[in-house]
């Protein structure tokens, strides 16, 4: 019965977001039109360029990893009632705690819970300034994530920096490096990565003690502190939490990308991640199970839009269409989250 009803209360969010798909490809399809172009010989190679072969649906899935791991860490501190955008900082120093460990230990468990570890530290300064000092932690996680693209940067450029190749930091020993899932691809055990990483999240959200206590002080923080619930406390874990999969997408991205396996010069390779990954879990409904598809889809539109342009469609406008199809996506999740802030109750 309790599963039943759990799978009920999910067909309402997934029934708007295939509407919002079918409503954003619509949209898409009728702006092509009126310009003059072929919307469904544009969309068919969208399709193709993103799950046409074996080699482009394992690169679709391959660039969906990391966005699928700082997705969950903007959803983690939306469902406890948080703003945090923090996952771009500890992505860069995700990727450098993987870089520097790996030199040493050579074998990916380290470089992983190197990546696990230093993400989570890296959000520390952020859920002080919030519980202690009441800094709003998006104006705390928007400096601090240039603090993070400066010192990380830095160690690129020096401690980690490699004599052979002034563009990169040193690389990935082999012995630490993901195997590939699919050969001539990038795609690698990354993935599988995410995924667990994503599916640890759901159980720990919903189906254990501290995620009840998460969920509830995002709810109504006044409400959790009379029920014996510790807001700060559950602040706190959100924000430990979210720097995990942030840094372990940082991580993953060197150990688990062929051929460099390293940061690129002016962390080229891991920039952007944190950001991009807002829009995927608004896409997702900010559920760690739904950002899995989210991600997937999120990148499928990026595959797609090389294979588009051969069709005749300018560059810019497939990236028109592209925002509009996101946008119309994460409308549903951003009027959860709108929805979600302006009911809860007084702090």
């Amino acid at each position: 019965m309790r599963v039943s009803e759990e799978l009920r209360s999910y067909w309402k969010p997934l029934s708007e977001s295939v509407l919002a798909i079918l409503i954003g490809v619509f949209v898409g399809a009728l702006v092509l039109w009126l310009s003059g172009y072929d919307a469904a010989a544009a969309y068919r190679a969208l399709l193709q360029g993103s799950f046409g072969s074996v080699g482009n649906f394992a690169e679709t899935l391959s660039k969906s990893t990391p966005l699928i791991l700082t997705a969950i860490t903007f959803a983690i501190g939306a469902r406890t009632g948080l703003f945090n955008i923090g996952a771009e900082g500890a992505v860069y120093f995700g990727a450098i705690a993987a870089v520097a460990t790996t030199q040493t230990l050579q074998d990916p468990l380290s470089g992983i819970l190197s990546g696990l570890l230093m993400g989570a530290l890296w959000m520390i300064p952020a859920a002080v300034l919030k519980v202690y000092r009441g800094v709003h932690e998006v104006i705390s996680t928007i400096m601090l994530n240039w603090v993070a693209f400066f010192i990380a940067s830095w160690l690129a450029l020096s401690a980690l920096a490699n004599p052979q190749n002034q563009n990169s930091t040193v690389p990935i020993p082999p012995g630490a490096r993901l195997p590939l899932l699919v050969q001539n691809s990038t795609l690698s055990l990354a993935f599988v990565i995410s995924v667990i990483a994503a599916i640890i999240v759901y159980v720990i959200m919903w189906h254990t003690r501290l995620g009840y206590e998460l969920r509830t002080s995002g709810q109504n923080p006044r409400a959790a502190e009379y029920g014996g619930i510790n807001p700060r406390a559950a602040m706190v874990w959100s924000f430990l939490i979210g720097g995990m999969t942030a840094g372990l997408a940082g991580a993953v991205q060197v150990m688990g990308i062929p051929p460099s396996y390293s940061i690129s010069q002016g962390l080229a390779n891991v920039y952007g991640y944190g950001f991009d990954g807002i829009g995927v879990s608004l896409i997702g409904r900010n559920h760690p199970l739904g950002i899995i598809f989210a991600g997937i889809l999120f990148d499928a539109l990026n595959a797609g839009a090389t294979q588009m342009q051969q069709t005749g469609v300018p560059l810019e406008m497939v990236k028109v269409i592209e925002g509009i199809i996101i946008v119309a996506v994460a409308v549903p999740g951003l009027l959860d989250l709108f929805t979600k802030f302006l009911r809860r109750g007084p702090q």
